[in-house]
């Protein structure tokens, strides 16, 4: 029972905020290697404290305020940095729930690894492992995505820049914690009480966002999806527009930016259609189609350049990462 203390909490909060997507952002694939990703860096961070600490002769009090923070944060942030760096989320809400799976698989492969160095303890000790430490690991490493993730969609992409700020957050949550500024038992109900308002804020902050982009243009996308389809896009705004940029681009290169716009288009129309479908209770198979369309589109923005696409911006609601999230390629 004391051990189920450090583990099931974690487990516990981590299922909530899966259960609580409500269109299911975050796939369940995605965070079971979001886990074994963290439980990898705890099997690493564990022996490189051990050596670093013998090596340094860093006192123990020293070594967990200043220096495994970072050991460990680093380690955990790793795979973080790489699903945000390859666009790998598209939401907020997925970011945190893959953060925080990442905090708690570390977690649990850190009290395994205490049970059996350590033996069996008091089961205050395990409370406050449960329901303190493995919760500050996953928070830790779930704001250090929030903050990610924001960076970098305000920036265009994920950079340096954009994705150190929330790493050395979470290295500073992390040696807060461990300075133990106030009770072990004080600091463990002050994280169950702050860590459910922090991740309400987030989803509802990224739902608000997934409802708007869902009420906003889905007849209009639709129906500039029939008239790109059946060639009658010429006297709409669109059409109107690219007419405009003749000058600026080759004929090909035009075509190229109207493929693609249909493309998208057809994605846009597909992903918020699944929503619908996700939160009204019902899960679809992915399509074994939409794969191809991403290819081609891919091919597509490399034929029309940077520029290109910029100029399409005005008619893109969402970023191709979130369509591809929502339709599980």
């Amino acid at each position: 029972m004391e051990f189920l203390l450090g583990l099931v909490p974690v487990c516990v909060f981590l299922g909530a905020l899966f259960l609580f997507d409500s269109y299911k952002l975050a796939p369940p694939r995605a965070v079971f290697v979001a886990m074994a990703a963290g439980g990898v860096a705890a099997g690493i961070a564990y022996p490189l404290n051990a050596l670093l600490m013998s090596s340094t002769g860093i006192g123990i009090a020293s070594f967990t305020r200043y220096v495994a923070p970072f050991v460990e944060e680093s380690l955990k942030a790793a795979f973080l940095v790489y699903i945000l760096a390859t666009r790998r989320t598209g939401f907020l809400v997925d970011t945190a729930i893959e953060g925080f799976a990442i905090g708690a698989g570390f977690s649990l492969v850190e009290n395994i690894s205490y049970v059996a160095s350590l033996g069996s303890h008091s089961a205050l000790l395990w409370l406050v492992r449960g329901f303190g430490t493995a919760m500050m690991h996953g928070a830790a490493t779930s704001i250090a995505g929030i903050v990610g993730k924001v960076m970098s969609d305000r920036a265009g992409g994920a950079g340096v820049a954009t994705l150190l700020p929330g790493v050395f957050l979470a290295i500073v949550i992390h040696s807060a914690f461990n300075h133990f500024f106030i009770p072990a038992v004080a600091t463990t109900m002050l994280i169950v009480l702050l860590l459910p308002i922090l991740m309400s804020i987030v989803f509802a902050r990224s739902e608000d966002a997934t409802r708007r982009w869902l009420g906003v243009g889905f007849d209009t996308d639709r129906d500039l999806l029939e008239m790109i389809s059946s060639g009658g896009v010429a006297g709409t705004r669109i059409g109107q527009y690219l007419h405009a940029l003749q000058t600026r681009f080759p004929g090909e290169i035009l075509a190229d930016m109207l493929c693609v716009l249909r493309l998208r288009l057809e994605l846009s129309v597909q992903a918020k259609g699944l929503l619908l479908m996700r939160e009204a209770g019902f899960e679809i198979p992915p399509d074994t189609e939409v794969k191809a369309k991403f290819d081609e589109l891919h091919y597509l923005r490399k034929s029309i350049g940077p520029t290109g696409m910029l100029v399409l911006q005005p008619f893109l609601h969402t970023s191709e990462e979130q369509l591809a999230r929502i339709l599980r390629v």
